[in-house]
């Protein structure tokens, strides 16, 4: 892993919830509560993808929501990210082939940084959040013109 340099500012991060069980839902709150306090390190969850550098993605995404995930996705300014939390947003999970799920995510919107489990740990969202970081870092460096 790279180290962080050069993103001259907070990393703020967008949540779409897609039609998950709440449970990877829980566990990004757990991340930033005071035992893993992420937003010491400048992670912070604001209310419109307009202001966001990350999209977080949880749950399975019905059909009906496909458009709205893309729309929200096309909202973020560039440089972006996308994170996706859990194992349902990552291939279906449980809810794989079923006749309203729109496929997973990376099939409707680019995603960066995968987050497997059921639900995964605090520790592993922080961790895809600083992966996410380090790519947006490297994307601000090409658009700069200082390519590493």
């Amino acid at each position: 892993m790279g180290k962080l340099t050069s993103f001259k500012r907070s990393l703020w991060v967008f949540h779409a919830s897609g039609g998950s069980c709440n449970a990877c839902d829980i566990e990004i709150i757990a991340a930033l509560t005071p035992r893993y306090d992420a937003e010491r390190f400048g992670i912070k969850l604001v209310g419109s993808p307009r202001h966001a550098d990350v999209l977080l993605v949880t749950g399975a995404i019905p059909k009906d929501f496909a458009d709205k995930l893309r729309r929200i996705y096309e909202q973020m300014p560039d440089p972006k990210a996308v994170i996706v939390i859990g194992n349902c947003g990552t291939s279906g999970g449980v809810f794989y082939d079923s006749y309203n799920i729109a496929g997973p995510i990376d099939e409707i919107i680019p995603v960066d940084v995968y987050v497997p489990g059921c639900p995964p740990r605090p520790e592993a969202i922080v961790d895809a959040v600083v992966k996410a970081w380090l790519k947006l870092e490297k994307l601000e460096k090409q658009l700069e013109g200082k390519e590493e």
